[in-house]
């Protein structure tokens, strides 16, 4: 068996885990050959492509990033990219395609697994956001980071009694923020799933004020999006685009502090916590959840079950059809939605 690996998309704690696993199952276990291509999509597209070794991932477990780079490049939007592919597949003479991503790379490659190339998915992502698995690998130490920063935040805010407004990541998904919220101890969450006006958002802050908490912690994912204020009014941030023409998030924290500001009359600061989400080390539960995810992939493509995306269901690694990433993306749960609703104020 000869297989190849790429790791596409924005990078997240874990991949190095995954690949870890994915090499040393296939070399010692199966006594197989895997190749790892450069920089996602492109790697392949343009063989840049070295042999992963025992020996190339060694110490590797522990660091965040990618090992083998990473892009955001789309083969479907490519011109010639699903030939380019087939190529590829020809020239490296590749038994199967083991692809590590979010919810844009797994549709890619649920593409070409339509179009009859050997592919299986593999759902990573800090946004959590991926159908068909409870948890991707990435999420939990993008977590741990944002909680370690609200908490830090409390005391700076408490002393200043101010307002300060946490925007994190999560697209258009809330389930960083509404996590990060009820683990974070924060005074309201504001996620695209459940919409909220500013007008409530200051109703939980004069709340508080009224009971003598002089301070309030406000998490917003930054794909937020408002509810019109009894006036008619609706906050908005202008619209951006990447060069793919995809929604380019960011911003809405800081325009939701200075409204708080003008409406509360209390000192409001934003924190962006932007790309640390991303960094450093995984926690040991992504590489737990990374590794596991990295030895059923290569169990499948050993049994040629190919079409398949790896998935956690409750406590079990198994597998779904790669097919159920075009129901995406996952939006937070309701019932971690209500929760958070519990501890506003």
């Amino acid at each position: 068996m000869r297989l190849g690996l790429l790791t596409g998309g924005g990078d997240c704690p874990g991949l190095n885990a995954f690949i870890r696993a994915a090499v040393i199952h296939t070399i010692r276990t199966h006594e197989s050959q895997i190749l790892g291509f450069c920089d996602g999509w492109r790697g392949l597209l343009g063989g840049e492509v070295r042999e992963l070794s025992l020996q190339g991932i060694a110490g590797i477990l522990p660091r965040g990033g990618t090992i083998l780079g990473t892009s955001r490049v789309d083969p479907i939007r490519t011109a010639g990219g699903i030939d380019q592919v087939r190529d590829a597949f020809r020239l490296f003479e590749l038994d199967g395609l083991l692809v590590c991503g979010g919810d844009g790379t797994l549709s890619a490659a649920n593409a070409l697994s339509e179009a009859g190339l050997p592919i299986i998915g593999i759902p990573k992502t800090i946004d959590d956001d991926v159908p068909g698995t409870d948890h991707s690998f990435g999420f939990d130490t993008a977590l741990t980071h944002v909680v370690r920063a609200v908490d830090a935040l409390h005391s700076t805010a408490e002393s200043h009694d101010r307002v300060i407004v946490v925007e994190v990541m999560g697209r258009t998904t809330g389930w960083i923020a509404a996590s990060a919220a009820i683990a974070g101890g924060a005074d309201v969450a504001v996620t695209p799933e459940d919409p909220m006006s500013v007008q409530q958002v200051v109703d939980v802050i004069r709340m508080r004020r009224a009971r003598g908490r002089m301070f309030s912690l406000v998490v917003i994912a930054e794909g937020a999006t408002f509810l019109p204020d009894p006036d008619g009014s609706v906050l908005q941030t202008p619209q951006k685009l990447d060069s793919l023409g995809r929604p380019r998030f960011g911003g809405i924290g800081e325009e939701l502090a200075r409204v708080l500001e003008s409406r509360t009359g209390m000192e409001a600061r934003t924190v962006t916590l932007g790309y640390v989400q991303r960094g450093g080390s995984p926690t040991p539960y992504d590489r737990l959840l990374a590794s596991r995810m990295g030895l059923h992939a290569v169990d499948l493509a050993v049994r040629g079950e190919y079409g398949r995306m790896v998935s956690l269901k409750g406590l079990d690694v198994t597998s779904v059809p790669l097919s159920v990433v075009c129901s995406g993306p996952r939006p937070a749960s309701a019932d971690l939605l209500a929760a958070a609703r519990v501890f506003y104020g």
